[in-house]
C-alpha cells in the first residue's frame, strides 16, 4: 500500500572518522519538550542542565538517565559537585529534571547524555559542556582533586616512569573505550586528540568476530518489514540467529540474506508475536537486540453500499479493511447492532472483509447502518419494501392416520403466480407418490399413501413473494416398547455403583409417545393419572438433583443414571402414551459395589520402632465377599500414606514395623472385594512410638547430714525422641528390699535430697530416668551410706576483684558476693574497722554458701576495712574487704598572683582541703578579662602547684581561677586570685638571642600499610601511620591512579594516623593501594596488596 517501515536504532559508539559526520538518527518520540543546551563555564563556576518532559499522556513519571559520553552513569557520582533534581508542577503537567553542576573542573569538560524512557517510548538528547580558565599553576580545585600537584611533579619523576605510548592506545581500542582511556591517562582533550588521531594513517587490524553489532533496538509498523544486519570481520564464521533463546529457522516469514561480509535477517509481515528480544551468535561471540512492532490504525479500503429489498428477502452488507483480523463494531441508527446467539443479525469476517447478514429481513430492518473502525468509518440506508398479495383460500391443519391419503389446496391472487410446496422447511418435488397441481388460482398437493415421514408443517411460497402459506400434518400410530433388541437375560441390567448408566428402549408411534418412568409402583414425579402430552421430546427427573434423568426420542426412549447408588436397585416401569393408544414394559436394575470403609483401627500397643494394630469388618461388603485388607500408614505432619502390604491381609490384625522413634503416625485400613477397594477408614488416633532412656549415669553422694542424704548424677547417654520428663530416687535400708520412692514427683533436676532419715542407719540409693515410654533401668550406689554428719572446715574464697581496695563514687550502689564453704552451716560475722556494722547503714545477707554485703546508696562515711569471720565449731576463716567510696575534690585553698612580667602572669596555690577521698589527679586553670568576666581555660589536667600564663594582651586586667580534679571529676567550685594582674607595655630589653630548633622534617611512615584480605560486602580499611612537618597532604591511589570524588571511598587522617575505608567492596575493588604524603621537604609512599574474596554463605 505504499507504507514505509519506520525503524529507530540507538548505536554504541562513534569511530573517530565519524566524529565530525552529522549523525542523521530518525526521532525518537517526542518526551522532550525541552532539551538540555551546550554551556560553557569557568573553572570553579557552577552551571545547570534542564530537560522538560510534558506528562499529558503519562500514567507515571518516566525515567530520566544522564550519561557523561557513551557509558558513565552520573547517577552513582553524585556528591557536593554534581547533584540531581526533580519537579513537577501540576498546572502545567510538566516534569522538569535539573543537572547542578557545583565547582566545576577542567576534567568535566566532554559530551553528555540525558535519556528519556516511558514504556516503549525513548528519547534522548546529547550536549556539551566546554571549562575554561585553567591553568598549570592553579591552586588545589577540591578536597580530593591532586591532579595539578601530581602533574607538577610529574616533571621530577619523568626519568623513573616508563613513557606510555597513548596514540597507540587509542589505536589499538575500540571507539566506546576512548572516553575510559582518556581518564585513566589523564587526557582532558579528547576530542582535540581525535582529530589528531582521525588524520593519521589508519592500520589494518584483526577485528573480533563482529565488525559491526546489532543496533540495541528496533522499531517497526505492523504488518511492515524489519531487516536484522550485522557484518563479520570473518565471513567463514558459522552464524545463528534467536528469537527469545529460541533458534530462527529459514522461512517465508524469516528470510537470511549474505552480502559480502553482511548477514541480513528479514522479518516479513511483522506482528505482535514477533515484538521480542533478538540475538545473533558468531562463534563464542553474541549480541543483543529487542524489536519493537507498532501498532496501525485500521481504514476502511471500500465502504458499505446502499440495499433496497423487500420483505423476507436476505440482507448481506460488505465492507473491507486495512487489516486482516480487525476489530469492527456495526451500529444501526448510531446505536450498536446486537449479534449474539438469539440474535437475527450475524456477523461474520473472511480476510479483510466483514459482513452484516439479515437472513430474513423485515420492515423493522430499514434504517442505517455503519460500520466503526479504529481509522474511519461507513455508512450506508437499507430500505425493506412489502408486495402485495391476496389469498382467497388458506391451506388447513389436518391429522391423518399412518397410511391414508393426504390432500392440500390453496387458492391466491393472481393466479399466474408458480410457487413451491416445503415440508419442515425442505422443497418437496413431484413423484410417482407425490403429485403438485396448478390451474390458475388453485394450488394443490396430493400424497397416495402417508408415512410418518410426511407428518410436520408444510408452506406454500409464491414465487417472488415473502408471503406464505402454511398448514400442519399431524400422523398418528400407536405406541410400542421393542425389548426384544436388547437381548437382556431376564430383562435385567447390572451395574457397578458409581459408575454411569444410560439405557436406552426402542419405541415407536406417532405423535411421539410421552414416556413415564416408574420404580415399584411409584410414578417419579409424575401423578398416577396420565394425560395426553405434547409431542415433543421430555426429560423427566424421577429424583432431585438431576443425578436420575429420562429422555424420549422421536425412535426410543433412555434412562440415565450419572452416579449409579445402591439404592438405585429395583424394577423399572416404562409407560408410553399418545392418541393412538398406551403400552407398558419393566426392565430390572441391579446395582453392585465396594463395601464401605472400615471403622478407624485401633493401636493398642507401641513400641520403639513397631505397633501393633486392631480393626472390625465393614458393615456392608457391597454385596461381595470381603476377600482381604490394604494398611496403609503416615507420619501425621504427611499428607502422604504409604501402603505396608501388598498381598491382602486375611485377618483383623497386623504389626507395622521399621517406624522412626519420636515420629507421630497414624494408619487407616482399605476393605476389598471383587468389586475393588473401599474408601479408605478414618485414621487411627496418633501414636508415637517410643522407647525408655538408659539409666543414669555417675550416681554419686554429694552430702550427708545426721538426717539426709543428698546425691547427684549425670543424665543418660541414650534419652531418645521420647525425650527426659525427669528422675525417680528411690532407696532401703541396708539388708532389706523394700525400695522406697524419696520423690512423689519426678524431679527434673540432678541432685536431690532424701530427708526424713534415722540417724546412724545405712541406706542404698537409685534413681530411675522417667520418659512417656516408663522408666528406666535403676542406677544403684554400690555402697551404703551411713546417715551422719561430716565436719568440714570453713574456707573464704575471695573473688579476685575483692583482693584489692573495692572503689565507687558517692551515690553509687554496693552489692558484693563473698563465697565460702564449710559443714555444718556456718556462723558468718562482719565487722567495719573492728567495729560491729550498723544494720541500718549496710545490709548483710547470709546463706549456706556466701555472704551479701549491701548498700544501696554509698556515702564517703561507708569507707574502712571490712573484716569477714566464718566459723564452724572450733575451725575459723576470717578475710578482709577494703571499701573506698570518692567524691568530687573541693578547690585549692588559696591562690596567689606571685609575679608579673611582660605578657606572662606566676601563680601558686595550694591544694585543697578536701582531696575527696582520692588522690587529686591535677588542676584547671582558667583566666578572664576583667572588662567581660568571661573565663577561658587556659591548661587542663596540670599536675604542679604553681604555673605561668603567657601570652597575655597588654593593657587587658586579669583574674584567675583554678579548679581542682580527682578520679571523680573536677571540683564544684574554683578557688579565684583576689587581686588582679595589669599587664603593662615595658620598655625594650636586649635579650640574648637563641636559635630555634627545627623541627621541619621531610614525610616519613612509621607504620607501613599491610596486605589485606576482604570479604565482598562488608566494609575494610586499610592504616598506616606518617610522621612530617609541616603537616604533609595526604593522597591515596589504586592502582596508580588517585582516588577523587569517589563514593564508595572514605578518607581520614588524625594525628598522623591516615586511614582509607572502602564500603562494600566487590573483587573489582581488588587491587594495589598505595598512601602518599607530600610536603614542601619531601614525600614518601608506602604500596598494599587488596584481595576481596566472594561473600560466604547463601
Amino acid at each position: 500500500m505504499g507504507r514505509k517501515d519506520s525503524v529507530w536504532s540507538l548505536g554504541e559508539g562513534q569511530a573517530p572518522d565519524e566524529l565530525e559526520k552529522p549523525v542523521d538518527n530518525p526521532p525518537l518520540s517526542t518526551l522532550l519538550i525541552e532539551s538540555p543546551q551546550s554551556g560553557t563555564v569557568t573553572v570553579g563556576g557552577d552551571i545547570t542542565f534542564v530537560a522538560k518532559v510534558e506528562a499529558k499522556d503519562l500514567l507515571r513519571k518516566p525515567t530520566v538517565k544522564w550519561f557523561k559520553g557513551k557509558w558513565m552513569d552520573l547517577a552513582s557520582k553524585t556528591g557536593k559537585h554534581l547533584q540531581l533534581k526533580e519537579t513537577f508542577d501540576r498546572v502545567t503537567k510538566v516534569h522538569t529534571f535539573e543537572m547542578h553542576i557545583i565547582k566545576a573542573k577542567d576534567n568535566y569538560a566532554g559530551n553528555y547524555r540525558c535519556e528519556v524512557n516511558y514504556k516503549d517510548k525513548f528519547d534522548s538528547c546529547s550536549f556539551d559542556l566546554e571549562v575554561k580558565g585553567f591553568s598549570e599553576g592553579q591552586e588545589d580545585a577540591g578536597e580530593l582533586d591532586f591532579s595539578g600537584l601530581l602533574k607538577h611533579r610529574e616533571h621530577k619523576q619523568q626519568d623513573d616512569t616508563p613513557e606510555v605510548d597513548v596514540w597507540e592506545i587509542l589505536k589499538n581500542a575500540r571507539p566506546d573505550q576512548y572516553e575510559k582511556i582518556a581518564f585513566m591517562y589523564g587526557i582532558t582533550d579528547l576530542r582535540g586528540l581525535l582529530k589528531r588521531l582521525k588524520k593519521m594513517p589508519k592500520e589494518e587490524k584483526k577485528l573480533e568476530a563482529f565488525a559491526k553489532k546489532l543496533e540495541p533496538a528496533y522499531q517497526v509498523d505492523k504488518g511492515g518489514k524489519i531487516r536484522l544486519v550485522v557484518d563479520l570481520a570473518d565471513p567463514t564464521v558459522e552464524l545463528k540467529w534467536y528469537k527469545n533463546g529460541q533458534e530462527i529457522r529459514p522461512s517465508p516469514k524469516y528470510i537470511f540474506e549474505h552480502k559480502g561480509t553482511q548477514r541480513i535477517m528479514v522479518i516479513n509481515n511483522c506482528s505482535a508475536n514477533d515484538d521480542a528480544a533478538y540475538s545473533v551468535v558468531a562463534g563464542d561471540e553474541k549480541c543483543s537486540t529487542e524489536l519493537f512492532v507498532k501498532e496501525l490504525p485500521v481504514k476502511i479500503v471500500k465502504g458499505l453500499e446502499p440495499v433496497k429489498t423487500t420483505v423476507n428477502e436476505r440482507i448481506e452488507l460488505e465492507c473491507e479493511v486495512s487489516e486482516e483480523g480487525a476489530q469492527v463494531k456495526w451500529l444501526k441508527n448510531g446505536v450498536e447492532v446486537p449479534t449474539g446467539v438469539r440474535s437475527r443479525y450475524r456477523v461474520k469476517c473472511e480476510g479483510t472483509k466483514h459482513f452484516l447478514v439479515i437472513d430474513d429481513a423485515s420492515r423493522d430492518d430499514t434504517g442505517t447502518y455503519s460500520i466503526m473502525a479504529s481509522g474511519g468509518t461507513s455508512e450506508a440506508h437499507i430500505q425493506v419494501d412489502l408486495k402485495p398479495l391476496k389469498v382467497y383460500q388458506d391451506l388447513q391443519d389436518m391429522t391423518v392416520l399412518l397410511g391414508q391419503p393426504i390432500k392440500l389446496h390453496c387458492e391466491i391472487y393472481p393466479g399466474n403466480v408458480p410457487g413451491r410446496w416445503y415440508r419442515n422447511g425442505q422443497l418437496i418435488q413431484p413423484s410417482d407418490r407425490i403429485n403438485i397441481i396448478h390451474r390458475n388460482k388453485v394450488h394443490r398437493l396430493e400424497i397416495a399413501a402417508s408415512s410418518l415421514h410426511d407428518a410436520g408443517d408444510y408452506t406454500f411460497v409464491p414465487e417472488g413473494y415473502s408471503q406464505s402459506l402454511s398448514a400442519k400434518i399431524h400422523i398418528i400410530d400407536p405406541p410400542r416398547v421393542h425389548l426384544d433388541s436388547l437381548n437382556f437375560p431376564d430383562n435385567t441390567v447390572t451395574v457397578v455403583a458409581g459408575n454411569k448408566l444410560r439405557l436406552e428402549i426402542p419405541i415407536s408411534g406417532e405423535p411421539a409417545p410421552r414416556v413415564v418412568w416408574m420404580k415399584g409402583e411409584r410414578v417419579r414425579p409424575f401423578d398416577s393419572v396420565l394425560t395426553p402430552l405434547p409431542t415433543q421430546k421430555t426429560t423427566v427427573i424421577l429424583e432431585s438433583g438431576h443425578r436420575i434423568h429420562a429422555e424420549t426420542y422421536s425412535d426410543h426412549t433412555s434412562l440415565t443414571i450419572e452416579v449409579t447408588e445402591r439404592e438405585d436397585t429395583g424394577n423399572y416401569k416404562i409407560v408410553l402414551q399418545n392418541e393412538a393408544g398406551e403400552a407398558t414394559a419393566s426392565v430390572k436394575i441391579k446395582v453392585v459395589d465396594i463395601p464401605d470403609p472400615p471403622e478407624a483401627p485401633l493401636v493398642p500397643e507401641v513400641g520403639g520402632d513397631w505397633c501393633s494394630m486392631t480393626w472390625e469388618p465393614p458393615k456392608y461388603d457391597g454385596g461381595s465377599p470381603i476377600l482381604g485388607y490394604y494398611v496403609e500408614r503416615k507420619k501425621k505432619q504427611s499428607s502422604r500414606w504409604m501402603r505396608l502390604n501388598f498381598d491382602l491381609i486375611k485377618e483383623t490384625t497386623f504389626e507395622p514395623k521399621k517406624m522412626i522413634e519420636g515420629v507421630p503416625y497414624e494408619v487407616r485400613i482399605f476393605a476389598v472385594n471383587a468389586i475393588g477397594v473401599s474408601k479408605p477408614s478414618e485414621p487411627s488416633k496418633a501414636f508415637t512410638p517410643l522407647a525408655v532412656t538408659s539409666e543414669p549415669t555417675m550416681l554419686v553422694v554429694d552430702d550427708v547430714t545426721d538426717t539426709t542424704v543428698t546425691v547427684k548424677w549425670r543424665p543418660p547417654e541414650t534419652i531418645g525422641a521420647a525425650g527426659l520428663d525427669g528422675y525417680l530416687v528411690e532407696y532401703c535400708v541396708e539388708g532389706t528390699n523394700d525400695w522406697v520412692i524419696s520423690n512423689k514427683e519426678l524431679t527434673e533436676k540432678t541432685r536431690y535430697t532424701i530427708t526424713g532419715l534415722s540417724p546412724g542407719c545405712k541406706i542404698l540409693v537409685r534413681v530411675k530416668a522417667v520418659n512417656a515410654a516408663g522408666a528406666s533401668a535403676p542406677r544403684t550406689l554400690q555402697h551404703a551410706i551411713l546417715v551422719k554428719e561430716v565436719v568440714e572446715p570453713p574456707k573464704i574464697r575471695v573473688p579476685r576483684h575483692l583482693k584489692q581496695t573495692y572503689i565507687r563514687k558517692v551515690g553509687e550502689t554496693v552489692n558484693l558476693v563473698v563465697p565460702f564453704m564449710g559443714k555444718p552451716r556456718p556462723k558468718v560475722t562482719w565487722l567495719k574497722d573492728g567495729i560491729p556494722i550498723e544494720p541500718s547503714q549496710v545490709s548483710i545477707r547470709n546463706t549456706d554458701c556466701d555472704s551479701i554485703i549491701f548498700i544501696r546508696k554509698a556515702e564517703r562515711s561507708h569507707s574502712g576495712k571490712y573484716d569477714m569471720t566464718v566459723q564452724v565449731e572450733n575451725h575459723v576463716d576470717t578475710a578482709i574487704l577494703d571499701i573506698q567510696i570518692v567524691d568530687l575534690p573541693g578547690p585549692p585553698q588559696c591562690v596567689n598572683i606571685e609575679d608579673v612580667w611582660g605578657g606572662n602572669v606566676a601563680l601558686v596555690w595550694t591544694p585543697p582541703k578536701d582531696n575527696g577521698n582520692a588522690p587529686i589527679t591535677g588542676y584547671t586553670i582558667q583566666k578572664a578579662d576583667k572588662k567581660t568576666m568571661e573565663w577561658f581555660t587556659c591548661i587542663e589536667h596540670y599536675h604542679r602547684n604553681c604555673i605561668t600564663i603567657t601570652e597575655l594582651v597588654v593593657g587587658n586586667e586579669y583574674f584567675f581561677r583554678i579548679f581542682s580534679e580527682n578520679m571523680c571529676g573536677l571540683s564544684e567550685t574554683a578557688t579565684q586570685t583576689k587581686k588582679s594582674a595589669l599587664i603593662v607595655k615595658e620598655g625594650t630589653m636586649k635579650t640574648q638571642e637563641y636559635n630555634d630548633h627545627d623541627f621541619k622534617e621531610a614525610p616519613k611512615f612509621t607504620q607501613p600499610l599491610i596486605n589485606t584480605f576482604a570479604v565482598a560486602g562488608y566494609n575494610t580499611t586499610l592504616n598506616c601511620s606518617v610522621r612530617a612537618n609541616p603537616r604533609p597532604k595526604v593522597i591515596w591511589m589504586k592502582n596508580k591512579i588517585t582516588i577523587i570524588d569517589d563514593p564508595r571511598y572514605r578518607m581520614f587522617s588524625s594525628q598522623g594516623v591516615c586511614t582509607l575505608e572502602i564500603r562494600k567492596p566487590s573483587p573489582y575493588d581488588g587491587g594495589m593501594y598505595t598512601c602518599k604524603a607530600i610536603n614542601e621537604l619531601g614525600e614518601a609512599q608506602v604500596d598494599c596488596k587488596l584481595e576481596v574474596k566472594g561473600q560466604c554463605g547463601p
